[in-house]
């Protein structure tokens, strides 16, 4: 089952993910809400539309903005909805 761990901490297990350009986008409701805080971060992609950011939090440590989605993305993305994905050194596991 595909795994998102950042300091041997798992942020999220689903077997329900999607890929997106490279990238692995897991169910929002699937994340272990405790290691996420919401950034004051966005970002703008002419074509997925705008994008929000959370810091990954683990033990006191933070990895700034290190996880995104798409509150209400572009109609050619709109499978992105409720979908979150990690960078910035997140592991992605199976």
């Amino acid at each position: 089952m595909p795994r998102a761990i950042w300091n041997e901490a798992v942020l999220v297990e689903s077997d329900d993910t999607i890929i997106v350009e490279g990238d692995v986008y897991f169910p929002l409701e699937s994340v272990n809400s405790n290691f996420l805080k919401q950034s004051s971060s966005t970002s703008l992609c002419p074509r997925k539309g705008k994008a929000f950011f959370y810091d990954v939090v683990i033990d006191g440590t933070v990895n700034r903005d290190a996880a995104w989605y798409y509150l209400g993305p572009e109609k050619d993305f709109e499978q992105l909805k409720n979908r979150i994905a990690f960078w910035k050194g997140v592991e992605l596991r199976d």
